[in-house]
């Protein structure tokens, strides 16, 4: 969402021209992209069809349809080219791309990633523009975004090809060559590639090839669009970038990486890279799931939609219907949660966009927090089951924060939108209102969304950061301790801010400031409290929490934790910790950096202590009692004394729901240090 929607349409139209203009030589241009590309690749010494496939997501019999030389599917020549098949989509309206997600390896760097992984079918530079790693920087076996060039033809030039490769250059070659490799004449690549040096020995060109019956498939008519609920590119939108190097535009490569690429492909174009692990089902099949979505099924109402029960496949599904104004916000959660995937964020199973926009997820069995903490008929939570749903949520938080390329900002964190499962464990819901930014930006100007007793000052300015979900989270915090809903109260942050907005904060917030600044909080602190939690909770574990929401609700967001570290104070709730040292302006908690393996997905395990050295093994006992060593590689670690307040941690944790960050803490013993490790089961 924008604050100034009237502007929308001038500003992206200024954009577009100031794209052509930064891109003489863009050309061919296309509404939506089209289903079927090709990537030219250069087979180098070492890569296969196994690797190939796999950096491609594309799988092998697939691979060989468009490749009929290959006779042996366990041999291809190096110095060949493999021709691999990908959906060419209009990314963000802007250019015609396709977004591969790699994960990378051990040594790997933006050079090597464009050059060797990619055969040059990139660049650095472009690369390292849609990522947030620093390029000195990149983590091993995370995931990074590789945008591929592609192009959909062009009518003006010729209505008989239909079908064209991203052809990356090569020394010793030239037009002459590259034409009778593609069996087409030399004057047409020129028409197709104006401009366009072949004998320059690197850089990309399109050309047209052969499809898997062995011909050139012509360019296809477009058809007349029908009616969409979601937003379509305006004709020659998307401009075909020839060269792999984004000079120039930067604007372009930013949306690009935000882009959903759900525009104008078949009846509404979701035939794209951000819904491929998502399930397309027909209006007809939820229909029918839901009695027609009769109010029987009905268990919910949000701010976009309604939600209701239904079996699927086989599986218990939750199916929000969506208002039809709401496409951005459809748009939105469809493309986070296609994603992201988390063991405590809400898994989307599928959508539908035939007749109605529709999302299907899991079905969570036991409602949400809100109504656990308010909700009559339903049984008191324990307080160890409410400092569990806060650490639960509070990983799915840092989990998006931190962990994904981009980075989210969920932007409405409430107790309404945090489920809980029949377990009682927690998963963050709701991504309608979610943007992206990438790693190190300050701030996002946004117009004013969310929930009112939720949201932080600075709002009023417009700005958003990852510490508007951590202001929010604090005020879950503080639900969790006394019950109480979002009261709303005006609350003045100085005349600039009021002049820009009235803020409405949550009263509470207030009330339990006020006790915690007083010398002796323990006194007065039982008096907020949850009431039916009669006298069953450890007081000093509840003025913890209560000291933890006081910090994720500072006025000022710098002085705000990060959810990392919010984390790590749920974590050790139970034991000593200074609450001084989560502030955003003290030294991280956390300085290590560790290069880890990838754990089993669904390994439970517990760590044993292992002592402090350049390198350390240690060893993974995993419940069947079977043991497994893993080798870690660390930096030696010269100030300790900032996470000695979490010394009092345990030998053995139980890790069985742990999909958070990687954390190492020191504890002092008597004879030696030691490290006890927290670890990331990876997906």
């Amino acid at each position: 969402m924008i604050s100034l929607p009237k502007l929308k349409l001038p500003l992206t139209l200024l954009a577009f021209h100031y794209l052509l203009l930064l891109l003489p030589k863009a050309q061919a241009k296309s509404r939506a992209g089209c289903p079927l590309a090709i990537a030219s690749y250069y087979v180098w010494q070492g890569s296969d069809l196994h690797h190939i496939s796999n950096i491609f997501s594309q799988q092998i019999p697939e691979i060989l349809k468009y490749n009929p030389n290959i006779t042996n599917m366990n041999y291809i020549r190096f110095g060949s080219r493999i021709n691999v098949p990908f959906s060419c989509d209009c990314l963000n309206g802007d250019f015609l791309g396709h977004t591969f997600s790699y994960v990378t390896q051990f040594g790997d760097t933006y050079d090597s990633i464009a050059q060797t992984t990619f055969s040059n079918l990139t660049t650095e530079v472009w690369v390292q523009r849609v990522n947030a790693y620093a390029p000195t920087r990149i983590p091993d076996y995370v995931p990074i975004n590789v945008t591929v060039n592609c192009s959909c033809g062009d009518r003006h030039v010729s209505k008989d090809y239909g079908l064209f490769a991203t052809y990356p250059l090569r020394p010793g070659e030239d037009l002459s060559s590259v034409a009778a490799e593609a069996g087409v004449p030399a004057q047409l690549l020129e028409k197709y590639n104006p401009g366009s040096n072949f004998s320059a020995g690197s850089g990309l060109v399109f050309v047209p090839v052969r499809d898997e019956n062995g011909k050139y498939p012509p360019l296809k008519r477009k058809k007349a669009v029908k009616a969409s609920f979601l937003p379509a590119a305006p004709e020659d939108q998307c401009v075909q970038q020839k060269e792999g190097n984004p000079s120039g535009s930067g604007s372009a490569l930013e949306k690009a990486s935000e882009s959903v690429a759900l525009v104008g492909v078949g009846s509404l174009g979701l035939e794209g890279s951000a819904v491929d692990k998502s399930v397309k089902f027909s209006y007809e099949e939820l229909a029918e799931a839901t009695n027609d979505f009769s109010i029987a099924t009905k268990i919910g109402q949000g701010g976009f939609g309604s939600v209701y029960y239904a079996e699927l496949r086989g599986e218990k599904a939750a199916i929000k219907k969506m208002d039809m104004q709401a496409s951005e916000e459809f748009l939105a959660e469809l493309k986070v949660l296609t994603h992201v995937h988390h063991l405590n964020l809400v898994r989307l199973i599928g959508y539908c966009v035939e007749g109605s926009l529709c999302l299907v997820y899991e079905y969570i069995e036991n409602g949400n927090l809100s109504e656990h903490l308010r909700g009559s008929g339903r049984e008191p939570l324990s307080w160890s089951t409410r400092v569990q749903i806060a650490l639960d949520s509070s990983r799915g938080l840092e989990y998006i924060h931190e962990h994904t390329v981009p980075v989210y900002i969920h932007r409405d964190i409430k107790s309404a939108n945090i489920l809980i499962d029949k377990n009682f464990r927690a998963k963050v819901a709701d991504f309608g209102l979610t943007k992206l930014t990438k790693y190190g930006k300050f701030s996002l100007p946004t117009g004013l969304v969310g929930t009112f007793g939720y949201m932080p000052p600075e709002y009023a300015y417009g700005d958003v950061t990852s510490k508007v979900d951590v202001y929010a989270f604090g005020v879950v915090l503080y639900e969790l301790i006394s019950a109480r809903g979002a009261i709303l109260k005006t609350n003045e942050y100085g005349p600039e801010a009021t002049r820009l907005v009235t803020l409405v904060v949550n009263i509470d917030v207030m009330q339990f400031e006020d006790i915690l600044s007083r010398p002796d909080p323990d006194v007065d602190l039982p008096g907020l409290v949850d009431p039916r939690l009669e006298d069953n909770y450890p007081l000093h574990s509840v003025c913890k929490m209560a000291h933890l929401a006081k910090a994720c609700t500072q006025v000022k967001p710098q002085l705000r934790p990060s959810m990392r570290s919010v984390v790590v104070a749920l974590m050790t709730l139970t034991e000593d910790w200074d609450v001084s040292s989560f502030y955003e302006n003290q030294a991280p908690l956390m300085s290590p950096r560790l290069v880890v393996p990838l754990f089993n997905r669904m390994m439970d395990f517990v760590i044993e202590v292992v002592t402090l050295s350049k390198r350390v093994e240690c060893n993974v006992r995993v419940h069947a009692l079977n043991e497994i060593k893993y080798e870690y590689l660390l930096e030696v670690i010269t100030d300790v004394e900032k996470i000695f307040n979490i010394i009092s941690l345990l030998i053995s944790l139980d890790l069985r729901s742990y999909y958070g960050s990687i954390y190492c803490v020191l504890v002092l013993r008597p004879s030696h240090l030691v490290m006890i490790f927290l670890g990331q089961r990876f997906q």
